[in-house]
């Protein structure tokens, strides 16, 4: 059964919980085999369900509240992003008693640089800061976090900050010295993995920092490397295809660069498309253009042999038949 994102929301942001039962007339009742299977999976929720799970009764409460091990990394992603304030924040990250390994705020733009320095200062040990599309955070104050860190013996591992506004080469050229040290003039390596979706990042290597200086514009941005294995394979040329997702254009599916002339036809969604990944999707029956991986909660309920009706062709099939009936 889902948990009530509404219940997950009023625990971020501070407001009492209502009145809990867990079906037995003693609230506070002891195990059962049933609980001690529950408490086995707490490990494995997200966020929303772990602050939904302590609200079903006292005993779960105490429970996920008082077991340090669950906090010790925190991921807020949307719906809770945009309610995140300073205090909550600062309140969840408590529960981790000074022991924070990792902290991911996904577009929490509420999130400010003091609000995370106070987070930070319990949690010197913190080896991973994410913080992409926080855009109330300050270039300045990234690089006075991790200076921080750095003072205080941390253990700062990887940082992401795509997304803050005003990030310039000096303040790159600081984060990669307290985070790399004596390498940290080392070009990074190019990685498969490591390319564009205009939803999701997908980032599976290791490097320190997510962001680089572009080579086409020269900006901070996400630098991100082709998944083409003839382009990755001009070796000394591999920095031609190599850029920002402002310079390079590319398929939105399999993240390899494009030229005009291998541009697939159009989407339904509007997203650049290689033709050898607009081939592979299905196309809708009626205008034959496919979704990009990225919109594929449109194809629910879709049959494979069926195919499915685009959303556009489904609201032009409608409007015609009221028209026709009027």
């Amino acid at each position: 059964m889902e948990p009530s994102p509404l219940l997950a929301e009023d625990a971020v942001v501070g407001r009492p919980p209502p009145p809990s039962h867990d079906g037995c007339r003693n609230p506070d009742a002891g195990f059962s085999d049933g609980t001690g299977a529950l408490l086995l999976v707490l490990g494995y929720l997200r966020l929303p369900e772990l602050l939904a799970f302590q609200r079903v009764s006292r005993f779960f409460r105490d429970a996920v509240a008082g077991d340090g091990l669950l906090w010790r990394r925190v991921a807020v992603q949307s719906p809770l992003s945009g309610r995140l304030t300073d205090d909550a924040l600062l309140r969840i990250t408590s529960r981790a008693e000074g022991k924070l390994e990792s902290l991911a705020l996904m577009d929490c733009w509420k999130i400010t640089d003091d609000g995370l320095m106070q987070v930070v200062d319990r949690n010197p040990g913190i080896a991973k800061l994410h913080v992409p599309g926080c855009t109330y955070l300050t270039a300045n104050g990234i690089v006075r976090i991790v200076q921080w860190l750095y003072e205080h013996k941390g253990n700062l591992k990887s940082l992401q900050i795509h997304g803050i506004c005003n990030i310039t080469k000096d303040h790159l050229d600081i984060l990669k010295l307290l985070l790399l040290g004596s390498n940290h003039q080392q070009v990074l390596p190019p990685t498969n993995d490591r390319y564009w979706h205009s939803f999701t990042f997908i980032n599976h290597d290791d490097r320190p920092i997510d962001v680089d200086i572009c080579p086409k514009c020269k900006h901070v941005r996400m630098v991100f490397d082709c998944t083409r294995e003839n382009c990755r394979s001009m070796k000394s040329q591999w920095t031609e295809c190599r850029g920002c997702f402002f310079c390079i254009a590319r398929c939105e599916d399999c993240g390899g660069c494009l030229d005009f002339d291998e541009l697939g036809e159009e989407t339904v969604c509007s997203h650049l498309l290689c033709v050898k990944c607009w081939l592979d999707l299905p196309k809708c029956n009626i205008c034959n253009q496919p979704y990009c991986k990225g919109h594929s909660n449109f194809l629910e309920g879709s049959s494979k042999f069926l195919g499915f009706v685009c959303e556009q062709c489904m609201e032009s099939t409608s409007s015609s038949n009221y028209s026709t009936c009027g």
